[in-house]
């Protein structure tokens, strides 16, 4: 795989008895940080560097912090992992890469999940200008409450709705 060049990888992919072929594929040495990495990240898709350092940490006791960050640093630019921040939130990493899916956020919980490339008419995913940029890639995120969420507040809206209103004074 030449430099800037994606694979298309999904977390299925990326298990431990074929961890070993993605990375010698992105011509990459295997090392047992960088299976335990990539193996927490197929695991646990969206995860923080914290949730992928207590994953690894079950494979591979003694890895250090460093280690998965520098990990983390070498996947992503290999194009085997894909690096997303949504506003206000950390660094997450996800194994599905090359395909330009989008994103879920749930505002209460930070849920997120995958969302499979926009249809339909997307004029707002064509810049009005490319300003000479040859653009290669559109980054989505649709902001809401998860269904979970949703309900919660619903049932908390209920609740207040049946209480009598507060006495002025």
């Amino acid at each position: 795989m030449t430099p800037g060049q994606r694979s298309t990888t999904t977390a299925g992919q990326v298990r431990a008895h074929d961890g070993s072929q993605v990375l010698r594929t992105a011509s990459l040495r295997v090392t047992k940080p960088r299976l335990a990495v990539l193996a927490a990240v197929a695991e646990h898709p969206h995860a923080s560097t914290a949730v992928v350092i207590a994953a690894a940490r079950e494979e591979l006791p003694d890895v250090s912090h460093q280690a998965v960050y520098d990990t983390l640093h070498t996947l992503t630019s290999a194009g085997i992992l894909r690096r997303i921040q949504p506003s206000g939130s950390v660094a997450r990493y996800e194994t599905r890469v090359g395909d330009n899916h989008h994103h879920l956020v749930c505002r209460a919980c930070h849920s997120i999940v995958d969302v499979d490339c926009v249809v339909g008419e997307s004029t707002c995913l064509t810049p009005s200008h490319d300003h000479g940029f040859r653009v290669d890639e559109a980054d989505v995120t649709f902001w809401g409450l998860c269904p979970s969420c949703s309900a919660k507040l619903e049932a908390d809206e209920h609740d207040a709705g049946d209480r009598p209103p507060a006495a002025h004074e």
